[in-house]
């Protein structure tokens, strides 16, 4: 609501942790705005698609513990109210801003400082949403959560 307050203090995160901040809208290219819906029940597979896919919804991504459905912002909720009336209750539904490309980090001081950072922004009381396309390594999770 307020850029005179809000780009002094994201530009100190930024500064903190020895980054630079970028113009506006100079990452923007490396993101995708998508709905995303998921389910922890990967039994139901057959019934989140058929539903899904007759709602509108772009594609479907199924891995061992998670069902992601995948929609425009435009008919995320219809999709989503699809996926509800036929009874199948999602654990996390949410528009967002999806990297197209991820940046593995394997580095632990490198992934300290950006980790410092995101908590730094998302403490900011006028910074809604942090996105990165940071990914970070087993090795470096480990490391990072002892």
């Amino acid at each position: 609501d307020n850029l005179n307050r809000t780009v002094p203090d994201v530009r100190h995160c930024f500064t903190k942790t020895d980054c630079n901040l970028g113009t506006n809208g100079s990452v923007s290219f490396l993101f995708t705005k998508r709905g995303e819906i998921t389910f922890e029940d990967v039994s139901l597979e057959d019934q989140i698609m058929e539903v899904a896919l007759e709602a509108g919804a772009e594609d479907i991504e199924v891995d061992e513990d998670e069902i992601l459905v995948i929609t425009t912002p435009e008919s995320f909720g219809t999709v989503q109210d699809a996926l509800a009336a036929a009874g199948l209750k999602s654990d996390n539904a949410e528009v967002v801003m999806s990297p197209s490309t991820k940046a593995e980090i394997t580095d632990i001081d490198q992934a300290k400082k950006i980790m410092k950072m995101i908590d730094m922004l998302e403490d900011l009381d006028d910074v809604q949403n942090v996105y990165t396309n940071v990914e970070f390594s087993d090795e470096v999770l480990a490391q990072l959560d002892a």
